[in-house]
């Protein structure tokens, strides 16, 4: 079996003698190359973890590792395995300019000056921000600093990447485009990905896997299609019918919705006698059937009937 890329073994995190716990009892072994969704409410002890595996907060107890190297017994070479995006752009200057940040921690994760200038290169005009990169950080865009701090974490080119809310303060577009790094960094350079985010159609496009922590402790921890299975109803189906403007007839237990476009009608059935009964009914009512399909939970659904509380964005 090969070493874990994120290893964390009964870590537990208490702030003061006697204050809570954020971080209770637990352990996660995260193969190399995967991506995996790491996920919570907020207080739930996400960037707590990842502050512990980023060397920034001391454990309680337990132990943490990365590519197999301790974070408190082999620290410098357990730093040198990742780049992190911590929430709220914390980890570039905003007194540099972007150019500035990415040789500066790239000289510090220990390139050649030639080398981090190259990757620096790339990085930005990725990230499209070659054209601005000699303006201070602290003048751009909650957006373009997210970006800057998303480039300076994959300077020295690390194998994993610890993400805490990625897409924090992106537009439609940008959002894409951190998406579309996520997709290739893993998919074609083999990265491990730890992504932290309450946008859960980005969790649901990208991660392989998917850890849902509640009060510090993990609530699940599945593949993600393992994990939206758990939650299929195979009896609830969805039909959709060409929009009509008067009420339709249906049997017990059907709703219907009318929009713009076609009438969705949803609901439970016993047995197949059930569905042809309401296929029926809508032939009677002249109504032509356009999808018939079951209901599948999306990841929100499932995360809330975890956690049994709100998403907050």
């Amino acid at each position: 079996m090969p070493v874990p890329a994120i290893e964390i073994t009964n870590l537990t995190k208490r702030y003061g003698d006697t204050g809570p716990l954020a971080v209770d009892d637990i352990s996660l072994a995260v193969e190399p190359g995967s991506v995996i969704g790491f996920l919570g409410p907020n207080g739930a002890g996400k960037t707590t973890t990842i502050k512990i595996l980023a060397g920034l907060v001391s454990a309680t107890s337990g132990s943490a590792s990365l590519g197999g190297f301790d974070v408190v017994h082999q620290r410098a070479a357990a730093m040198a395995q990742f780049g992190a995006v911590l929430e709220g752009s914390r980890n570039i200057y905003w007194t540099l300019s972007s150019w500035q940040n990415l040789i500066y921690f790239g000289r510090l994760k220990g390139l050649r000056k030639s080398a981090a200038a190259a990757r620096a290169e790339r990085l930005l005009t990725d990230l499209d921000l070659w054209e601005r990169r000699h303006e201070k950080v602290g003048g751009f865009s909650r957006g373009m600093q997210q970006k800057v701090a998303i480039a300076a974490a994959l300077i020295a080119d690390p194998a994993i990447i610890l993400l805490d809310e990625p897409t924090l303060g992106l537009d439609v577009a940008a959002t894409r485009t951190v998406k579309n790094w996520i997709g290739t960094l893993a998919r074609d350079e083999g990265k491990t990905i730890l992504l932290t985010t309450h946008q859960l159609d980005v969790v649901e496009e990208l991660c392989d896997r998917v850890a849902v922590i509640s009060g510090g402790r993990f609530v699940t921890d599945l593949p993600i299609g393992a994990l939206l299975s758990q939650f299929r109803q195979h009896d609830h189906y969805e039909v959709r019918t060409e929009a009509r403007a008067d009420p339709v007839a249906l049997p017990d237990g059907f709703t219907a919705v009318r929009g713009d476009e076609d009438t969705v009608i949803t609901g439970h059935v016993q047995g197949g006698d059930d569905l042809y009964a309401l296929i029926e009914a809508l032939r009677a009512q002249g109504l032509p059937l356009r999808s018939l399909a079951q209901v599948q939970p999306n990841l929100e659904e499932v995360f809330l009937s975890l956690v049994k509380e709100p998403v907050n964005g």
